[in-house]
């Protein structure tokens, strides 16, 4: 039985949304680059670019937050050394100046959907008053902010911590514990939902969460083994996590929620 929550930590991608894996170059960002270089370079190239340096820039993050630096790349960074390095100056120029709006482009998917069950078990631990925080490592917050408010799920929520705002990535425990701070809880006393070990995993155990709780999602099941992260519980969607909190808050122990 896991000890009560007083306020639940929840990853984005993987959690609160779900999506292929990986996913697929999104057309109208070939066509945003290709307008924006003036044809310097072909809508195939910028496709093949796309595409390898997402992989390039995932493997990047990989490495650093196994090495446990907290860095996050600027917007402009990872356009200019993963996407558009072997292009014309004047493409990396005109890429560059729009970094910031073509992070939000790449970052945002049509693909995106929210997770089955995650309404409910977020409209449950809203009615039993547990405050909320997303906790997410993406190159673009503000995307992600928007989804949210899209399809009514923003207003759940107490406070969003995002890597790109925040300057860390998980599993640096920075995230998780600014986001307890911002709903007066302590850590000690939330519960983490992600949908990696490595990630949400080892950043719950880092910062001390009362409990970390693994959501699977595709990207779960193509991660290494992590033998020294074990979660408390492990659940394959929101309905998942509703029945968690429906037990804990069911429990003695939490009566008083």
């Amino acid at each position: 039985m896991l000890q009560p929550p007083r306020a639940l930590l929840v990853d984005f991608g993987g959690v609160l949304v779900g999506a292929p894996h990986p996913l697929p170059v999104a057309p109208d960002l070939v066509a945003r680059l290709s307008e924006l270089v003036s044809d310097v370079v072909s809508a195939e190239q910028i496709a093949a670019d796309v595409s390898a340096g997402t992989q390039a820039f995932e493997r990047w993050r990989d490495d650093v937050e196994r090495t446990g630096g907290p860095a996050e790349s600027p917007a402009a960074q990872g356009w200019a050394e993963f996407i558009a390095r072997t292009w014309p100056q004047a493409a990396r120029d005109a890429v560059n100046r729009e970094a910031i709006a073509l992070a939000y482009a790449w970052t945002c998917r049509a693909e995106w959907e929210v997770r089955a069950g995650v309404p409910e078990a977020l409209r449950f631990a809203a009615e039993v008053g547990l405050p909320m925080a997303v906790v997410s490592n993406t190159l673009c917050g503000a995307a992600n902010r928007d989804f949210l408010v899209a399809v009514g799920l923003s207003d759940l929520f107490a406070a969003e911590l995002y890597s790109d705002e925040a300057g860390s990535r998980k599993p640096d425990p920075r995230l998780a514990l600014l986001a307890a701070e911002s709903v007066g809880v302590p850590i000690g006393d939330c519960w983490f939902v992600g949908d990696s070990v490595h990630r949400d995993i080892g950043c719950a155990r880092r910062a001390g969460a009362g409990a970390a709780i693994l959501m699977r999602s595709p990207r779960t099941d193509q991660e290494p083994s992590e033998p020294d992260l074990r979660p408390d519980a492990r659940i394959e969607d929101g309905f998942g996590l509703l029945a968690l909190l429906r037990q804990s808050t069911a429990s003695p122990a939490g009566n008083d929620l």
